[in-house]
């Protein structure tokens, strides 16, 4: 990224200073409301925490192709097995560039939820404590799970009415990425560690350590479960990893590269780091963000070839990626 991000690498129970601050639950709307829809959750970044619905503006159809991939990856596509992807754009979508995106999904009826930052046209919000820093976020059925960053601690939203709110205590070191297969919950905590949990009793049912090549891959974050693989950003990094909720291997990577660097060569030379993955089951849609981004973007993988001997140091930056 051309600039340091906003939340460094921390020591080993920290990542960046808490801010003083009360955190709400929002219900957030736009007028004329056009289609898709999609809700937004808080980060800290200068005012408080919270959840909250928004619409999201109709955007005209975009389609373009990542004709630049990073220079370590081919140009002609890639065997079926392919373990390396670039993208092509389906749509973009205006998306609110004071969002410091904490987690992104797919709430049907054209509906995201996502977790970031307060947003001005707020109608209904409920306020958390303010030393609550929320975190990721999933749905599985009619509730919201969220985990909060540096406790052990998370709630549970009715995804109807976010006044109806209970709290659960969790056993990971800290609260980053949720996710679901519909059955099990799936946790980060900014480790190599992928957890799975009881969605009643929150006892860990299973840990696994994601590796490439041998090598753990630290600062797992946001996650989302997609056809049977759990699809991680990694902190800092352009870089998608496509996980094995069985063993923790890499079964392959997704590069976005560009999307960050077309929205840093438009000017937009406040956005932080990819971070935010919605995957739509039934319409076999994918959303992506990123912390502090103006665009949220649906695109469409297209496999490519890699390096021969399957390396990344060079598509994800070293320094923060391999232990």
């Amino acid at each position: 990224m051309p600039s340091a991000s906003r939340r460094r690498p921390p020591p080993p129970h920290r990542r960046r200073a808490m801010l003083p601050t009360s955190s709400t639950l929002s219900v957030v709307s736009a007028p004329t409301p056009p289609k898709p829809l999609y809700l937004r959750r808080s980060l800290i970044a200068a005012a408080a925490a919270s959840l909250a619905v928004l619409l999201l503006l109709a955007a005209a159809y975009a389609p373009w192709r990542s004709d630049h991939p990073p220079a370590a990856l081919l140009g002609r596509p890639a065997a079926p097995t392919a373990r390396f992807y670039s993208f092509d754009l389906v749509r973009e979508y205006p998306h609110d560039p004071d969002a410091f995106t904490q987690g992104l999904l797919y709430g049907g009826n054209d509906t995201l939820f996502e977790s970031t930052g307060l947003y001005h046209r707020v109608l209904v919000h409920h306020e958390m404590d303010g030393d609550m820093f929320g975190e990721g976020l999933t749905l599985l059925g009619s509730r919201l799970f969220q985990v909060t960053w540096l406790k052990n601690n998370g709630f549970i939203y009715d995804r109807h009415n976010f006044t109806k709110r209970k709290s659960f205590t969790h056993k990971m070191r800290d609260g980053w990425g949720l996710a679901t297969d519909g059955k099990v919950l799936f946790g980060s905590d900014g480790t190599s560690k992928l957890y799975q949990m009881d969605p009643k009793s929150f006892k860990v049912m299973k840990m696994v350590t994601v590796k490439y090549q041998d090598n753990e891959v630290p600062f797992i974050n946001e996650l989302e479960y997609i056809d049977g693989e759990v699809w991680a950003n990694v902190w800092q990094t352009d870089c998608i990893a496509r996980v094995s909720p069985e063993d923790g291997q890499v079964l392959s990577w997704i590069f976005l590269h560009e999307l960050r660097r077309n929205l840093w060569n438009s000017g937009n030379t406040n956005i932080d780091v990819l971070n935010g993955i919605a995957w739509d089951e039934g319409n076999r849609r994918l959303f992506v963000t990123g912390k502090l981004w103006p665009k949220l973007y649906e695109i469409k993988l297209r496999p490519v070839d890699g390096p021969a001997d399957g390396s990344v140091e060079k598509l994800c930056p070293k320094a923060s990626f391999y232990r």
